[in-house]
């Protein structure tokens, strides 16, 4: 049978959009798998012109590629713990925007997440684009060398810079005015997590580290563990490494958060954003 999907690579390494899809309704048996297809082969892939604004639609079309699941810290959506509403306002000139430094999801947690489906309800006019990093084609690219030094490494990841006790967003400082973040202590917790992670699914290995939540290597002082980790959060970051994905109202992504980062542009200060989360349940790291 022929394919009923297009999928369009957006750049040699990772990216690609799918079209013929309709997302609000089931999938046949043969869509489900090519689109689960695509997304284990580019890493995140983007659909146009959906309509998923009912909280349940969007939760079905993720579980597509996993189970959503709660996540903590940030307030869900009345009655459906699995998503999350994401919004600056125009008021929140000034503010840090939520997303905005490079990451991969949860990595704070024993589980983190397996990926997550992000769809579009208002954008604005400009600006607002969402970039993703390929940490498989990041690794792969390393000397043989520092493969071999980094196969035996663990590090430590914590939420303490953005959920902690002392994080940017305690006691309520920079998030947005429709946005309910609670940091707290349990932000400051240490999880270790292993340094190249093998894919589960595909059995590809990529970095798995990331500016925002890893810390130092275990063992390891943060002084000691500052040059290695620089080096390799810049390396993850190499233009030949990146995708840019432009938002429209109806649009979606769907990110494998085992072998991805990203990070959301702040280029539209003064105007509206507001997109919505759905987190899909992972499994430990190995």
């Amino acid at each position: 049978m022929s394919s009923t999907i297009s999928v369009t690579p957006l750049t040699g390494s990772i990216g690609a959009e799918i079209g013929g899809v309709d997302l609000a309704v089931p999938l046949s048996n043969s869509q489900a798998a090519e689109v689960h297809a695509a997304f284990l082969e580019h890493h995140v892939i983007f659909f146009r012109d959906q309509d998923l604004s009912e909280p349940d639609r969007q939760k079905a079309a993720a579980r597509l590629f996993g189970e959503p699941v709660a996540i903590p810290f940030v307030k869900s959506l009345a009655d459906h713990p699995e998503i999350i509403d994401i919004v600056k306002e125009p008021e929140d000139v000034g503010k840090y925007n939520f997303g905005g430094n490079w990451h991969t999801d949860t990595t704070f947690l024993e589980t983190p997440a397996l990926g997550a489906l992000l769809y579009a309800l208002e954008v604005p006019s400009r600006g607002g684009d969402t970039l993703f990093a390929d940490m498989s084609a990041a690794y792969d690219t390393l000397s043989d060398g520092l493969k071999s030094t980094l196969n035996g490494l663990r590090a430590l990841h914590t939420g303490k810079r953005s959920y902690g006790s002392q994080s940017k967003f305690q006691g309520g400082k920079n998030q947005s005015v429709s946005m309910q973040i609670d940091a707290t202590e349990e932000g400051d917790k240490l999880v270790s997590h292993p340094v190249v992670r093998t894919h589960p699914e595909t059995g590809r290995k990529s970095l798995f580290l990331n500016p925002n939540y890893t810390v130092s290597f275990d063992g390891w002082t943060e002084a000691e563990s500052k040059p290695l980790l620089d080096f390799l959060h810049a390396h993850a970051i190499r233009d030949e490494f990146i995708c840019r994905f432009r938002w429209d109202a109806g649009s979606v992504a769907v990110w494998d958060n085992r072998c991805t980062m990203h990070r959301a542009v702040n280029d539209y200060e003064g105007m509206r954003r507001h997109v919505r989360r759905v987190t899909l349940d992972g499994d430990r790291p190995h």
